[in-house]
């Protein structure tokens, strides 16, 4: 039997409307992602992919979008209502996916950035994660195989949080959101725990031994080779490698033109999600009648 996995990458609040509407689109066009076998989400990606696997109708997932776009968590900063610039910590994470240097150590010192950052307290952010989230029990986990992502913050060793790893859908999500400088580490086993994303803004490579592995990724900036992003990005070429050497066949799905131009340049720009999701759902729609015949 063919077995599916949908991997969710990450890319902040515009990444959730983004990716909330391709999905929607897809799913408008007859093609459900929700129904894949595996669901791996990665910050935005989690959260999205938590939505999912808890039994959200993924042709609805915008609708939360737009009724919730005055309602979703915002960082506080100095800075009042402005969006944070996320150039520092885009700077560390793409020092931290360089070949040369040890991974854990790298990914350490952007923890270290975090747990030192000034930002909101850890239990404002779990209360205030939005409703889907915010009023489960703290113990519970999907029914659906639903993993994401995270970080130790002060190891940098990279964990996969499943319904096997005894913790709460609420805090693991949480912890895979948690930008660095942005959001506060999140604690959970004793440890405190940063944004998956940290190690690679997808961690496809976590999907092998499915047969169809469907990526959908948020890529804006210079991701050009030798731009600021590029190590980024290469990490998802290296991560499909991966995936293909053990025969899955893979569908990568990044914001075309008009979804990139509704987006804009930051990420932690709640205003846009709106513009966001209304993108995606058309793009969604639009790739929807491709995707049927691979996915089914």
């Amino acid at each position: 039997m063919t077995t599916r996995a949908l991997v969710l990458g990450g890319g902040g609040p515009i990444g959730i409307a983004w990716e909330s509407g391709v999905l929607a689109g897809l799913a408008r066009g007859g093609v459900d992602l929700g129904q894949a076998d595996f669901i791996l989400g990665t910050s935005a990606g989690a959260f999205v992919g938590a939505r999912l696997a808890l039994g959200a109708e993924t042709a609805s997932l915008a609708d939360a979008v737009f009724a919730d776009a005055e309602r979703s968590v915002r960082p506080v900063s100095r800075g009042g209502r402005r969006p944070p610039d996320l150039t520092p910590v885009m700077r560390l994470m793409s020092k931290a996916q360089e070949a040369q240097r040890n991974p854990a150590e790298a990914r350490a010192e952007v923890g270290a950035y975090a747990l030192a950052a000034d930002t909101m307290g850890e239990e404002d952010y779990i209360a205030s994660f939005g409703r889907t989230f915010a009023t489960l029990p703290d113990t519970l986990w999907p029914e659906r195989d639903f993993a994401c992502t995270a970080v130790d913050a002060e190891t940098g060793a990279f964990h996969l949080w499943t319904k096997d790893s005894g913790v709460g859908v609420t805090r693991a999500v949480a912890a895979s959101c948690s930008v660095p400088g942005v959001y506060p580490p999140i604690s959970l086993q004793g440890r405190r725990w940063v944004d998956g994303g940290v190690r690679s803004s997808t961690n496809a490579d976590m999907a092998a031994g499915h047969d169809v592995v469907v990526i959908i990724a948020v890529r804006l900036g210079d991701w050009t080779p030798g731009g600021a992003l590029a190590r980024v990005f290469a990490k998802l070429d290296e991560e499909i490698q991966v995936l293909t050497d053990g025969d899955a066949t893979v569908v990568t799905l990044l914001p075309d033109e008009a979804s990139r131009t509704a987006m804009g340049g930051n990420l932690m720009d709640f205003h846009r999600r709106p513009d966001a999701a209304r993108a995606g759902l058309a793009q969604g729609l639009a790739e929807a009648a491709e995707m049927k015949t691979l996915w089914g």
